[in-house]
């Protein structure tokens, strides 16, 4: 019987605008044995997320870029498998960032406990995880939203956008949602009960927009960027919020945006209408995470949130997936199954 190995997908080479297959390779290993104070974990579920495209590039950002050769970053959901740490033992189901491989070795910092009675392991890394912190934060910390109030989100149907417009329900804002094809729609509005959901793939997305929000907008979370954002920016009212939360659309440009230069007036209306505009990193809102826990715990509970899964088999298609999610191609939280809980 052949000796288990470690398969694991690294990244081969720098992406040139969107990125390709042959960016990443699958390599295989000896599995590892951990060492004292050590721990061997077998990766069960690994998020795929968009910001996972920024770490693909060598430039200045929040976090180091992975390098050439090493395994692509990534949070997962993983099983102990062996243990020389004193607090894990073999069978414990834990959150880590073990990243694209089936194995991974850890000496203990980091790893969160995860009781599978308490909720399913798999929203430790969308609703109950940090998607879904991004969504809480990013909303009341920055956009701060006032029952009556009008919440635009972009990627509405994606594991940050859905909590969002859901939250800002509870919070007793109206939610408008934009989201890529008539069925993604259909599911914010039915199942997720927006106030309006529109298909941003469709023609006059601006005139639609702005039939869908005839006050205005007084919260924009965006996760998108591009187009959207210019449909968008003409309708924020005075006093307007605008978490930034992603930029999808303009993740993959290799040249400067066509003109005209459009910043001059976006400062001026910055300036004329008082609106606050701040990108922010889920980390800031750490001291968060227990409220949001509470909160998002009791709301799933409740059924005032709900959230939808998208599941891939095998560790060998979390590139063609990943690349599919930068496309849009995805329908809920995107997860990687690599082997059984």
């Amino acid at each position: 019987m052949p000796e288990p190995r470690n398969r694991r997908i690294v990244l081969a080479a720098r992406p040139r605008g969107r990125p390709q297959l042959t960016d990443f390779r699958l390599e295989e290993a000896p599995l590892p044995s951990p060492g004292e104070g050590e721990v061997l974990l077998r990766v069960a579920l690994l998020s795929l997320d968009p910001y996972m495209r920024g770490r693909m590039d060598d430039v200045r950002s929040y976090a180091r870029p992975v390098g050439l050769g090493e395994v692509m970053e990534g949070g997962t959901v993983a099983v102990v498998e062996a243990s020389r740490h004193p607090a894990v033992v073999p069978g414990d189901v834990v959150l880590s960032r073990s990243g694209w491989q089936t194995h991974a070795l850890s000496r203990g910092e980091g790893l969160v406990k995860l009781d599978p009675k308490v909720a399913p392991p798999s929203t430790a890394l969308g609703v109950l995880g940090m998607p879904g912190l991004v969504a809480y934060a990013g909303l009341l910390e920055v956009g701060r939203p006032r029952p009556g109030e009008t919440v635009v989100v972009s990627a509405a149907s994606g594991a940050v956008g859905s909590a969002v417009g859901q939250i800002a329900r509870i919070l007793g804002a109206r939610a408008v949602g934009i989201a890529g094809g008539p069925e993604k729609c259909a599911y914010l509005k039915d199942e997720l009960g927006f106030d309006a959901a529109l298909d941003h793939r469709a023609q006059g997305l601006a005139e639609r927009l702005a039939q869908a929000c005839p006050r205005g907008v007084d919260v924009y979370f965006e996760n998108v960027g591009g187009a959207v954002w210019d449909a968008v920016f003409p309708l924020l009212n005075d006093h307007a919020r605008v978490p930034v939360c992603g930029l999808i659309a303009q993740y993959n440009a290799t040249a400067p945006f066509p003109g005209p230069d459009r910043l001059p007036l976006v400062m001026r209306q910055v300036l004329t209408r008082s609106l606050v505009i701040r990108g922010f990193i889920e980390r800031e809102f750490a001291p968060l995470r227990p409220a949001f826990q509470r909160d998002m715990a009791s709301w799933i509970a409740s059924g005032k949130v709900r959230y939808r899964e998208d599941v891939v088999e095998g560790l060998e298609r979390a590139p063609e997936a990943f690349l599919g999610l930068l496309e849009g191609k995805n329908f809920g939280k995107l997860l990687v199954r690599v082997s059984p809980l």
